[in-house]
């Protein structure tokens, strides 16, 4: 099924004439990027950039919903994917853009949130198109007139301009106009289309200017030269005001807090960061009084001044638990000076440097967040684990962990900070050196390693599964899975305390190699400029990869969960359910199966859980496939490595399919065993249901009767011990049954007409309460009467009563002879009980032959 996706796709995309190259007036300036080699590499590099060259990052390919979009050249293509789809008999076709305003070779083109504006850049000029809509593809006409302007000119309209480093759009811009460009000088200037188009919102600086002096600083170019950009992540703390910048040595800086002149915030975010500068606070405020604490004190009371700008500027409803909604904000002026440059960042343990390469320069910088919910989180609350992903000229990819998330800082006289701090988990090796390496160079030209001069590699985070990183580079495509390493990590780190947990960090990126565009034949390679993966229902899940050759290849991707099943311990495997009716007796099971208790996994070289080819699949120009081939010993060797790679593969498949059947034999097996056993329970059953069910059951009715008989004997022996033990009642029971008699008396009564009774006088209640309800007002007045002429008797009488229990209570305080005496008497006869009861013991004790130590003296 995913070779006929691959099959179709590809049947799809390579006769479709967008692909075409550019027209014949630009093609002969055009020839000179296609192809990377040892004679085209000064066209390559960053040093030699032209109105006509490439500034090294290379992105001419996005997708609007099912609209492909692409930049050849100085033009701008666009055709709609669900028609061709749908129409695969009609003649493929597509529109360009009209767009005088581009004449320049286009090298990045960035779609804004919303799908309406489309920013392009060459190597020193920008521009934004506003795209057509919907039904464009009707259209007789094969251009389509679109505005186009351009941005910046004082700053980016001619050849001496600084060269543009990267564009992209701002999320959280409002409509999605806020465009930020990056020029290599380490500006970043902030451009919104919708209020002006020539001059920035803002510009934030990552190279300061050099201070004139007399002091010499040896500081190499690298240092002073952004290649690209990226905006950080999160959730509350303040990632999403902080743009990271990496210079080509590899430095790597930061800015915080940003936020565009115009931005769309969510409402909970600013609630979230406000809880969060608090809850900083009142740590702090537990702390001692040194310098460090008052420097941060004064800088949290700095944080939430600009934070408290921000509420003011909310609406009221927006206060949690409101649902959150985004609102129009712009950057508080309450704090005059401008946020500082932090780093550069220190790389703890420094990452290692790949054999046989002297180490090339930075390229890209792309911030992504894994979120996972907890599975000792009750309330399934995502955790976020941030990661910064560096890519290098010579494939080298460092795996960074923003463990230590930058906060907002503003420039200050005495102010001194720490060094930031990034964790590099892993430094992935592409192989790209390993490649070249094993090329003999020839005698009259440079060596294979210089091609990677000319080697930007590009991150592109796959839109549905954030940790999945597609890396394009002039040799090909990369696949990284960030997914095993990163959930190990979780899972290490919801495991504290167990230092057996903390082995799994061990697990690695999967690196899966996808496309190569190298020739060992001519030596030489054509770049890929653009990777798009699809984000609509219409199109399936797959990735396309164009090539400076205008060669498109497509390959089809296997959706997967978006979280992985909770991992099981050791101890939850084996723990017995609480539903069995049933506790194993002894050591050994009644039964044990052949298969064992963990489940049998698939071999890794039988599964494509992600879709992609298990072995790089060669992309090359089509003129290549229709030249002569020429055996060399390079396409020897090319040869032999490859079939031995496949002989490896083929044996590794073998040696599954041999487990896969021995599996399977043996299931077979167990499958019998089992169903034997089957057999055998049933049989038992039947027997259980016969005969010795009847049997059993007359054994139940026999062991029942016995055991009335025995309770009734049991009965009668503890009514004879209680006679012998005490023949006469207690004083408390005596007291207890008077007390029992006493009750019924009030209750009942002495005698059958007893007045004072309790029964007597709730059925006089209840006759004058029938007499009460049928009184007329007349008869109230007279009543009321009555019961003044009535009261002052009885109150009288309680008077007295109190009087002669008070009396009562004082001639009782003290004890008399007469109690004394009484006392006495009981005390004589609780010591005659005792003493009769020690000798029913002796004699109990000398028929059972029981030796009892001496009794307690009354005395």
């Amino acid at each position: 099924m995913e070779s006929d996706n691959d099959d179709a796709l590809a049947t799809l995309l390579n006769s479709h004439p967008i692909f075409s190259t550019p027209s014949k007036t630009f093609i002969s300036s055009y020839d000179t990027s296609l192809e990377l080699s040892t004679n085209t590499l000064p066209s390559f590099k960053s040093t030699n950039i032209s109105d006509n060259g490439s500034s090294g990052r290379q992105q001419v390919m996005v997708l609007r919903d099912t609209d492909l979009i692409l930049a050849a050249g100085k033009e701008l293509r666009i055709t709609s994917l669900a028609d061709s789809k749908v129409n695969q008999s009609h003649t493929k076709s597509y529109k360009i853009l009209h767009t005088p305003n581009i004449q320049f070779k286009i090298d990045q083109i960035a779609l804004n949130s919303n799908g309406k504006l489309l920013a392009v850049a060459g190597a020193f000029q920008v521009a934004v198109a506003v795209l057509p809509r919907a039904g464009y593809s009707r259209l007789v006409s094969e251009t389509i007139d679109c505005k186009c302007i351009q941005i910046g000119q004082f700053y980016h309209g001619s050849d001496s301009a600084i060269p543009i480093a990267k564009i992209d759009w701002h999320p959280w811009g409002e409509a999605g106009s806020t465009l930020m460009v990056m020029t290599i000088d380490g500006k970043l200037r902030e451009y919104d289309i919708s209020v002006d188009t020539e001059e920035p919102q803002q510009v934030l600086t990552f190279v300061p200017e050099k201070k004139p002096g007399r002091s010499f600083v040896a500081e190499d170019a690298s240092e002073r030269e952004v290649v690209s950009f990226t905006l950080g992540k999160g959730k509350a703390d303040w990632g999403p005001l902080t743009v990271y910048a990496i210079m080509r040595s590899g430095d790597v800086y930061s800015i915080c807090p940003y936020m565009p002149q115009n931005a769309s915030i969510p409402s909970a975010y600013v609630h979230s960061l406000e809880c969060f500068i608090s809850a900083k606070q009142e740590f702090l405020s537990q702390g001692s009084n040194s310098q460090v604490n008052k420097n941060m004190s004064i800088l949290y009371d700095y944080q939430h001044k600009y934070i408290s700008a921000l509420l003011k500027q909310l609406p009221p409803g927006t206060v949690f638990p409101a649902p959150s909604r985004s609102v129009l904000m712009h950057p508080p002026t309450s704090i005059k000076a401008p946020p500082i440059r932090q780093g550069p960042f220190l790389l703890q343990p420094s990452p290692v440097m790949l054999a046989g390469s002297e180490g090339g320069d930075a390229t890209d910088i792309t911030y992504l967040s894994y979120s996972q919910t907890s599975e000792s989180d009750s309330n399934g609350v995502a955790e976020n684990l941030d990661v910064l992903l560096i890519t290098y000229q010579d494939g080298k990819i460092d795996v960074c962990l923003d463990v230590e998330k930058i906060e907002a800082r503003w420039q200050s006289k005495n102010a001194s900070y720490d060094l930031p701090m990034l964790a590099v988990y892993e430094c992935i090796d592409l192989g790209l050196v390993t490649l070249l390496s094993s090329l003999p160079s020839a005698q009259d030209s440079h060596s294979t390693l210089d091609l990677l001069e000319g080697n930007y590699p590009i991150c592109s985070v796959d839109p549905i599964h954030n940790d999945t990183i597609y890396v394009y580079h002039a040799f090909g495509v990369h696949a990284l899975h960030l997914r095993p390493a990163l959930h190990n990590l979780f899972h290490a780190l919801n495991s504290a305390g167990d230092t057996s947990e903390f082995l799994e960090l061990s697990a690695t990126t999967a690196v899966q190699p996808i496309l190569s565009t190298f020739s060992v034949e001519r030596k030489s390679s054509n770049p890929v400029i653009a990777v798009a993966i699809p984000d609509d229902v219409y199109l399936s899940y797959s990735i396309y990869v164009l090539t400076s050759a205008m060669r498109i290849t497509t390959f089809s991707l296997n959706p997967r969960p978006e979280s992985p099943s909770p991992k099981q311990t050791a101890g939850e495997k084996l723990a017995p359910s609480t539903n069995r009716p049933l506790e194993q007796l002894g050591d050994t099971p009644p039964y044990t199966s052949l298969l064992g208790t963990n489940p049998w996994t698939p071999p890794s070289v039988l599964s494509r859980s992600t879709g992609l080819p298990s072995n790089p699949r060669l992309s090359l120009p089509k003129e290549a496939s229709q030249r002569e081939f020429m055996l060399t010993p390079d396409t020897l060797r090319y040869l032999a490595t490859t079939v031995t790679r496949y002989s490896d593969q083929i044996q590794e498949i073998e040696m599954a399919q041999l487990g896969a059947e021995a599996r399977a034999a043996l299931q077979a097996q167990e499958v019998g065993r089992q169903t034997t056993k089957c057999r055998e329970l049933l049989t038992i059953l039947e027997g259980l249901k016969g005969p010795r069910k009847e049997g059993s059951q007359k054994q139940i009715q026999k062991v029942e009767e016995e055991q009335r008989l025995l309770l009734k004997r049991l009965d009668r022996m503890l009514q004879l011990m209680m006679e012998k033990a005490s023949p006469e009642l207690s004083e408390h029971e005596t007291k207890w049954f008077d007390e029992l008699k006493r009750m019924k008396e009030a209750v009942i009564g002495a005698t059958k007409y007893d007045e004072n009774s309790l029964s007597s006088k709730i059925r006089t209640v209840r006759v004058y309460s029938a007499v009460i309800l049928s009184m007329t007002p007349d008869d109230d007045i007279q009543l009321e009467r009555e019961y003044a002429r009535l009261m002052p008797n009885l109150t009288s009488l309680v008077e007295k009563e109190r009087r002669r229990r008070n009396k009562a209570a004082e001639e009782n305080s003290g004890i008399g002879f007469s109690q004394v005496f009484e006392f006495g008497q009981r005390s004589n006869h609780e010591r005659n009980q005792l003493a009769d009861l020690e000798k029913e013991v002796t004699k109990l004790a000398d028929k059972l032959n029981i030796t009892l130590a001496k009794p307690p003296s009354f005395q």
